[in-house]
């Protein structure tokens, strides 16, 4: 037992990675792109119920619809099942190493606490709406409970929070459908986000910018944690991270191709009704339109799923590729850097959109918004791929990787463990597909 280091090893090797969860994390760093930027439309009416602007031109308006159908409300439990699934990766990459159960839950809880606090930090300088703190305070609380437990106790777990998350979109559609028979009144107020959520972003001082940005952030935490869609998302990654099923897709596809139609479909279907009422297609009072809004952020118990699914099965027939172009090799090393190239997002946009730098989220439309939010993932794109080329980690990766292993003699596999391409200590394929984080 004393020869056994704890933790045995480090993180994973870049000659370990299996592609397919790379690639679908840097896909899915567009859509968090684009669905981060309308908040900085500062300077434009706000409608009562969604944080897009309230009007706009005829391609804004298309921008919205396909915005509130697709991408709001999806993207956060898309990345909470992968961040469960990158949070039982590393737990079990530490087991199979020799690692024991004490020490390996500890490099995981490690691991969630500094999430937590470079959260905080995002928050404060940066971008109020920041996610990494929500994940690491459910990761917390979830890898006590669970990283000990056996298999069963997962799927336990996440089947009961899917199914408590499904119901409430159930009971919210519902009352969607309610409201609409009753008649509409003169004095209704738009629900709205609350002025300190927008005054992050307009205050034209930095550091008087800091307060509301504080402030916005602990208020959206508690409500993020306590929403059981994000537990939900994260335990289900748990139970099929312990499966591998993004690294075993030769043995899932079926399963992950109704997951993608059913779960696409189903939350597009759900966000369908908040667009046309957004939009101006059809006419429902702001009860309704704020039920709609409940029912579109719960719809992410379906989205989540099926787009790690959807982009899970793109990612894997892109790997397959006998050869693999500049294009495909740059969206994967987003994936391997997802941390950075995530707070980069900020980084690029803060300055330039918020009122206290150059103020051009004041100029802006939702169509502009989202050229600019494609633009700012292709500059990561290029800077990720330059890394790649460098064979360096992301910035963000290399820091947390010190802080989660305290050591960076730790970065190698311990002795005993294979070093072959693709293989772990057991000759199976390693590499954890988590949310923007450290692995």
């Amino acid at each position: 037992m004393d020869a056994i280091r704890d933790p045995a090893r480090g993180p994973v090797r870049p000659d370990e990675r299996a592609p397919a969860p790379d690639l679908a994390r840097g896909f899915m760093l567009l859509l968090i792109a684009l669905a981060n930027t309308p908040w900085y439309l500062y300077a434009a009416q706000q409608a009562g119920t969604v944080a897009h602007p309230a009007d706009g031109s005829a391609v804004d308006r298309v921008v919205q619809f396909a915005m509130l159908t697709a991408v709001d409300g999806r993207i956060l439990p898309m990345f909470a099942l992968l961040f469960g699934y990158g949070l039982i990766r590393l737990y079990d990459r530490q087991r199979e190493a020799g690692t024991r159960i004490k020490a390996a839950a500890a490099v995981v809880q490690r691991r969630n606490l500094w999430l937590l606090v470079l959260g905080f930090a995002h928050a404060a300088l940066l971008f109020t709406g920041d996610i990494l703190a929500a994940y690491g305070l459910t990761g917390l609380v979830l890898g006590w409970l669970l990283l000990r437990r056996s298999e069963r106790a997962m799927r336990v777990t996440a089947a009961v929070l899917v199914g408590l998350s499904l119901a409430l979109l159930l009971i919210l559609g519902l009352s969607a459908a309610a409201a609409t028979l009753i008649p509409a009144g003169g004095g209704e107020q738009a629900a709205g986000s609350p002025g300190f959520f927008y005054d992050s972003f307009s205050e034209p001082g930095y550091f008087a910018s800091i307060g509301p940005r504080i402030l916005g952030w602990l208020f959206l935490l508690p409500l993020t944690v306590l929403m059981p869609v994000i537990p939900a998302m994260i335990a289900l990654g748990m139970a099929i991270g312990r499966l591998r099923v993004l690294e075993r897709t030769e043995h899932y596809r079926g399963l992950l191709a109704w997951t993608a139609a059913i779960g696409i479909g189903g939350a597009w279907l759900c966000g369908l009704p908040e667009a046309l009422v957004h939009v101006g297609l059809v006419d429902a009072s702001e009860t309704v339109a704020l039920s709609l809004g409940g029912v579109r952020q719960m719809s992410g118990v379906l989205g989540g799923p099926g787009y790690v699914a959807l982009f899970g099965l793109v990612g894997d027939a892109l790997a397959r590729r006998a050869r693999r172009g500049a294009g495909v090799v740059a969206v994967a090393a987003v994936g391997k850097r997802s941390l950075s190239c995530y707070l980069a997002q900020s980084v690029i946009c803060a300055p330039l959109l918020a009122a206290w730098g150059l103020g051009l989220g004041a100029q802006l439309g939702s169509a502009t918004m989202a050229l600019f939010a494609v633009g700012v993932w292709l500059v990561t794109l290029v800077g990720a791929y330059g890394l790649e080329r460098a064979g360096r980690r992301g910035p963000a990766e290399a820091l947390m990787r010190r802080l989660v292993y305290r050591s960076p003699a730790s970065t190698e596999p311990a002795a005993g463990v294979s070093t072959a391409p693709g293989a772990d200590r057991a000759g199976r394929p390693s590499g954890p597909g988590g949310p923007p984080a450290t692995r």
